[in-house]
């Protein structure tokens, strides 16, 4: 058994330049930890496989495409691979995000 708290975790550099904790990391999936506080975003970007967000903390807005949504607290949002898509925090509170990449992928995140 692996028990893992974010907590625990160092943050890994990123180029959005927010805090990103990596809770998992196996061939078949990859989890992080997401936390945008007050005023900050993603730089918009694709990835090469499947993403799945679920918020665990605040409301942010998702941008998926043409699609720019403001989501909350226990959401679950589906970003299919190599579409365009972003996370922005335009609140006063924390965003508190869990990203789930799966299959693992291969290929780096492209920013746009």
């Amino acid at each position: 058994m692996n028990i893992v708290n974010y907590k625990d975790l160092e943050i890994m550099k990123n180029p959005h330049s927010v805090e990103a904790k990596k809770l998992l990391d196996t061939e078949h999936a990859q989890v992080i930890h997401m936390h945008l506080k007050a005023g900050e975003k993603l730089k918009p970007h694709t990835t090469p496989v499947d993403v799945f967000f679920y918020v665990l903390e605040g409301e942010g807005y998702v941008e998926i495409g043409e699609e720019k949504v403001l989501v909350k607290k226990d959401t679950l949002i589906e970003s299919p691979k190599g579409i365009i898509h972003c996370l922005y925090n335009e609140s006063k509170e924390d965003f508190r995000v869990l990203v789930v990449k799966t299959p693992k992928p291969s290929q780096a995140t492209e920013i746009r």
